[in-house]
């Protein structure tokens, strides 16, 4: 494989934004550490499983130690805010790690801290399917959080994990709102209001994110973002509409940006082991282009070291865009990661 020909960003100085991506997916290598590096992404929260079992996702979790192992001199494994904030100085991109499903679980509760002691920090509790713990945005029932759902989120809060809401249904969203003792995201997700999908949610919703001091990433994903995805002036236009909403506080970048994912990848995401049938995941046939397909504006990584200051042309402070693209992540994570909430 030819290595990209992206250069590194220069080293940060103390003006220089954290930029933290609540969001990735996909095969990592090099390269694609090379354009987070260009884009001068502070951080990246990167999928170690959609429908893996527990010892699929150990598996992951090893291969990633072994990869940022191999370049560390590129970025570095995050598991306290405090990493995150070590990288920015080093200049290099911190990795989060996080599963898009609770599906490593099998069921047994006390593997949350297990999987916290391994590194995971982030955890959906559904992904596209309705699960033991919850209700998913695409089925045709939402149950709402279960009483195993209760006791996931409470365990998480207890070891410090964020508690994911991206592809939960709005029931369940709410449940898991008002339940969790801290704030909760939604990592990768669109305003409802803005653009109508099922992955999106809703205002009310949003608003009661916000309420407990929540965090949601703005995705880029065509899909579900409509015209938003056309430019990174649209994309600001959605910023500025969901900061509207919202406020400045609880909006963040969570691309969904899936570097390097070939057919094998997304008919993993999409499918997993339950069907034979076509799914086309957030793709509902009213897309203009396909899903697989990156916006203009951003075909890796690299794009997001644009974004802050087109925030601040856009008519945002520089602290205003500084937080969009980094800051409230990171003010997230320290509430999350450092210690917990109970045992």
């Amino acid at each position: 494989m030819t290595a990209t020909t992206t250069a590194p960003a220069p080293a940060p100085t103390r003006d220089t934004p954290l930029v933290i991506d609540g969001l990735q997916c996909g095969p990592y290598d090099r390269d694609v550490f090379l354009q987070l590096r260009a884009g001068g992404v502070t951080c990246a929260t990167a999928t170690v499983a959609f429908w893996e079992d527990a010892v699929e996702t150990m598996d992951a979790l090893a291969a990633w130690n072994d990869l940022l192992a191999a370049n560390a001199d590129l970025v570095v494994p995050a598991r306290t805010a405090a990493d995150i904030e070590r990288a920015q100085e080093q200049g290099r991109t911190a990795i989060l790690l996080g599963a898009q499903n609770a599906s490593p679980l099998q069921g047994r509760l006390g593997f949350v801290r297990l999987f916290h002691d391994m590194g995971l920090r982030v955890m959906q509790l559904t992904y596209n399917n309705n699960t033991e713990f919850g209700g998913s945005c695409y089925e045709e029932s939402d149950p709402g959080l279960t009483r195993f759902g209760r006791e996931v989120v409470r365990e998480m809060n207890a070891v410090g994990m964020l508690v994911d809401l991206s592809h939960s249904g709005e029931r369940t969203r709410r449940d898991a709102i008002e339940h969790s003792a801290l704030p909760v995201a939604l990592t990768h997700a669109n305003p409802r209001s803005l653009y109508d999908h099922p992955r999106n949610a809703d205002d009310a919703t949003l608003k009661a994110l916000a309420a407990r001091d929540g965090v949601v990433g703005l995705a880029t994903y065509r899909s579900i973002c409509g015209h938003y995805a056309r430019t990174l002036d649209d994309w600001c236009a959605m910023v500025a509409r969901t900061v509207d909403l919202v406020g400045v506080r609880h909006v963040a970048i969570g691309t969904d940006l899936s570097p390097k994912a070939g057919a094998a990848e997304f008919t993993w995401m999409r499918k997993g082991r339950w069907t034979r049938a076509e799914q086309r995941g957030a793709d509902l046939g009213t897309s203009p282009t396909s899903d697989t397909d990156t916006t203009e504006w951003l075909t890796d990584a690299s794009g997001l070291a644009h974004v802050a200051d087109r925030l601040v042309d856009f008519g945002f402070t520089p602290d205003e865009a500084h937080a969009v693209v980094g800051g409230n992540w990171l003010r997230l994570y320290s509430a999350i990661f450092e210690g917990g909430h109970g045992s």
